[in-house]
C-alpha cells in the first residue's frame, strides 16, 4: 500500500476531530447554524485564496463535464442536506446519542461502496472498520442519554449521515481532480447556503475577533481536512478512506483531555486500543491478483509508472510528476492493488 494515502486520511480526520473541540468554545458565541455556516466559508474563502496564489490567478477547474453532476450531488448532499438534518436532529437529540448516531456515517459509507459503487473489501477490511467504529462507539457511549424528545431527532442524524456517505461516495468519483478546488467548491457553497439560512433565521455575526477564529478553525477542521480527505480516496478508495477517517472522534476527545483538561476513562482507552487494531489490520492488507485495466481517459497528477505509459503531445509536460489530460489503453497485470482511481474493477 501507498502510505502516504494512509497518512493522508488520518490527518484529515486529525484536523477534523482537533477542530471539535475549537467549535465547542465558539457554540456559545453563535447559533450552531451560523457556526456550520461560517465554518464552512472559512474553509471555501480559505482554499480559494490559496487556490489563487498556488495559480498565480484564477484558472479552470479541470474537471470533465461529466464529472460535474456527481461534485454537484456530494456539495448539496454533504454541505446542505447534511448539515440542515444534524442541525433538526440536535434540537431533539441528546449530546450522548448524537454522538452515537454519527458512527453511522462511517458504516454507511463503506455500505454504500460496496452495494452501489461495487468497491471491493475483503474479511480483513470489513473487520478493521468495525474495530474501529466500535471504539467509536465505545467512546461516544460513555455518557448519559438525557434530553432525547422523541424519535425524530435520531432518525434526522441518521438521515445526516446518509447525506454525508453519500457525498463521500460521490466525491470520490472526482477525486483525481484538483483537491483544491472540489474542498474549495464544497466549501464555499455550503458555506454560503448555511450562513445565509442563519441570516434569514435572525442570527446576528459575533464579535471580529470570534468571527475570525470561527473562519480559521473552518480553514483548517473543514478544508484542509478535507482536500486531505480528497487526495486519500484517490488513492486508497471510499471504504478504507472513511474508515480511517473515522478515528476523528478519538483525536477530538483526546485533544480534549489536553487542551480542556477533560478526564479520561476506561471507555476512552478501550476505544484507543480498538482504534488502533482497526488501523493495523488496515496497514497490514495485502491485496493482489490478475486484473485488467479497461480504457480510459482524465486528468491527474502523475508518473510514468507501469499504469501511465503514453507519449506526451503537450510541450512541457516532460517533467515528472506532472499533469494533464492522458489516456490509458488496456492493460491486464498482477501486482499489490487497492480501488484507487485506476483499479475500479469487479471482483
Amino acid at each position: 500500500m501507498n502510505n502516504l494515502y494512509v497518512i493522508h486520511a488520518l490527518l484529515a480526520a486529525a484536523l477534523f476531530g482537533a477542530s471539535t473541540p475549537f467549535a465547542k468554545l465558539l457554540v456559545g458565541e453563535m447559533s450552531p447554524w451560523l457556526l456550520a455556516g461560517l465554518l464552512y466559508l472559512g474553509s471555501g474563502l480559505g482554499l480559494g485564496a490559496v487556490r489563487l496564489v498556488r495559480d498565480r490567478g484564477w484558472t479552470p477547474s479541470g474537471l470533465a463535464k461529466g464529472e460535474w453532476p456527481w461534485l454537484l450531488g456530494a456539495i448539496f448532499f454533504g454541505g446542505v442536506f447534511g448539515p440542515l438534518a444534524l442541525m433538526f436532529g440536535l434540537t431533539r437529540t441528546s449530546g450522548s446519542t448524537a454522538s452515537l448516531l454519527l458512527n453511522l456515517e462511517a458504516v454507511l459509507t463503506a455500505v454504500i461502496a460496496w452495494v452501489v459503487f461495487k468497491e471491493n473489501a475483503d474479511r480483513r477490511i470489513v473487520l478493521g472498520m468495525l474495530a474501529i467504529v466500535a471504539g467509536g462507539l465505545v467512546l461516544s457511549s460513555s455518557g448519559g442519554d438525557a434530553g432525547t424528545r422523541d424519535w425524530l431527532g435520531p432518525l434526522a442524524i441518521v438521515v445526516a449521515c446518509l447525506c454525508w456517505a453519500i457525498d463521500n461516495n460521490l466525491t470520490r468519483r472526482v477525486s483525481a481532480s484538483d483537491a483544491l478546488f472540489v474542498a474549495g467548491a464544497k466549501g464555499a457553497v455550503a458555506g454560503s447556503v448555511n450562513f445565509g439560512l442563519a441570516l434569514a433565521l435572525g442570527a446576528s455575526l459575533p464579535a471580529g475577533p470570534i468571527l475570525l477564529g470561527t473562519l480559521a478553525v473552518g480553514l483548517v477542521g473543514y478544508g484542509i481536512s478535507l482536500v486531505l480527505f480528497v487526495l486519500a480516496l484517490r488513492g486508497l478508495g471510499t471504504a478504507r478512506t472513511g474508515a480511517y477517517f473515522s478515528t476523528a472522534p478519538f483525536i477530538g476527545a483526546a485533544v480534549s483531555i489536553m487542551l480542556l483538561g477533560e478526564a479520561t476513562s476506561m471507555a476512552f482507552w478501550i476505544a484507543a486500543a480498538l482504534m488502533a487494531w482497526g488501523i493495523w489490520l488496515h496497514l497490514t492488507e495485502h491485496h493482489e491478483h490478475e486484473h485488467v485495466h479497461e480504457p480510459m481517459e482524465h486528468s491527474h497528477r502523475h508518473i510514468h509508472d507501469a499504469h501511465h505509459q503514453h507519449e506526451h503531445v503537450i510541450p512541457g509536460t516532460g517533467d515528472e510528476p506532472h499533469e494533464h489530460w492522458h489516456r490509458h489503453d488496456v492493460l491486464a497485470h498482477k501486482h499489490p492493488h487497492f480501488p484507487d482511481i485506476h483499479h475500479r474493477h469487479s471482483h
